[in-house]
């Protein structure tokens, strides 16, 4: 008796599932489609990450992971804060080598208008004057910088310096985001504690909360696209 052939199984998304976040290099992020919603959304979650770090700087309540790791390596080596921002980023891209992290648009655009957004926002903002104004500076500031980082994400052209850390160690070790954000913040925070960066309550705030709040946005924000591959999803 022949065997009865059965239907090859395939799986497919159910209307529960939630996008991913896709490994595309440059030119895959480009030909993508939805690029008009992609590209919006990736310039207003710059824009807005850029006034929520600015935010954040004004509340005085203490600054956030990597800035404390910039502080402590611009007194460590006698240099500005601006060298070191730039020496800080040069390591965390050569970083994303091993890892095999793709750049894209948003990875340039990440460096020409966040610390343009701060530079504005520091313009507008005002100072918050006694710790009440100074807490909600830093609790709107932390929510902000959450979901804007997630949007820019989603958006799916590609993540800043640090941010490619974050997204290349997820792909790596299958870890929620919470978790291996957490682990970062507290990690560059501690690092430049011990080099000299100043730490202080909002820092030990960013360093925990930081990982949980992108986690919980991230998925929402991020934009569905078809995989090219199955292998190439991050």
């Amino acid at each position: 008796m022949t065997p009865i052939a059965r239907p090859e199984r395939r799986s497919f998304p159910s209307r529960h599932d939630r996008p991913v976040l896709l490994r595309m290099n440059a030119s895959d992020q480009l030909r993508a489609g939805r690029k008009t919603r992609r590209i919006l959304q990736l310039l207003v979650g710059l824009v807005g990450y850029g006034a929520a770090v600015m935010m954040l700087v004004e509340s005085g309540l203490g600054a956030a992971s990597w800035n404390v790791l910039t502080e402590g390596t611009a007194n460590t080596l006698g240099i500005s804060f601006g060298w070191a921002t730039n020496l800080i980023a040069v390591l965390v891209l050569l970083a994303w080598i091993p890892m095999r992290e793709l750049p894209g648009l948003g990875t340039l655009l990440n460096v020409a208008l966040v610390g343009f957004a701060a530079d504005a926002t520091a313009d507008v903002l005002p100072v918050p004057q006694g710790t009440p104004l100074q807490a909600g500076y830093l609790v709107l500031g932390l929510v902000a910088l959450a979901f804007f980082d997630a949007l820019y994400l989603g958006a799916q052209f590609g993540s800043g310096p640090r941010d490619g850390i974050m997204t290349g160690l997820v792909r790596i070790t299958r870890l929620p985001v919470a978790v291996v954000r957490t682990g970062i913040e507290v990690a560059v925070a501690g690092a430049g504690w011990l080099l000299g960066g100043a730490v202080g309550v909002g820092t030990v705030l960013i360093a925990v909360c930081m990982g949980p709040l992108v986690g919980f946005f991230l998925p929402p924000a991020t934009v569905g696209l078809p995989a090219p591959s199955a292998g190439d999803r991050r």
